[in-house]
């Protein structure tokens, strides 16, 4: 364990980011479930609605840094892709 001072915080202030950002990783996971539940079943009303909220959530954690820019436009493509191939 650190005995410095400023070592100590940066030690709680990983934990804190770490924690925060493991939550917001777990978010979009849940997003995404609940956009695919919605294909699966078959509505795509409701998927659209869902897939902007997908849309939103990666966008919002590409710009905290938590997600790389490219990761976040791979997933929003991959996403809009299964939309459009059930829809369309």
């Amino acid at each position: 364990m650190a005995n410095i001072k400023s070592a100590l915080k940066r030690v709680k202030t990983t934990r804190i980011r770490a924690t925060r950002n493991a939550a917001d990783k777990s978010m979009i996971r849940t997003v995404i479930r609940h956009f695919e539940t919605a294909l699966k079943e078959g509505n795509s009303e409701l998927a659209k609605e869902k897939l902007q909220k997908v849309t939103k959530t990666i966008d919002k954690l590409a710009s905290k840094g938590i997600l790389h820019k490219n990761t976040a436009a791979r997933k929003k493509s991959r996403l809009t892709r299964k939309l459009n191939k059930i829809a369309g």
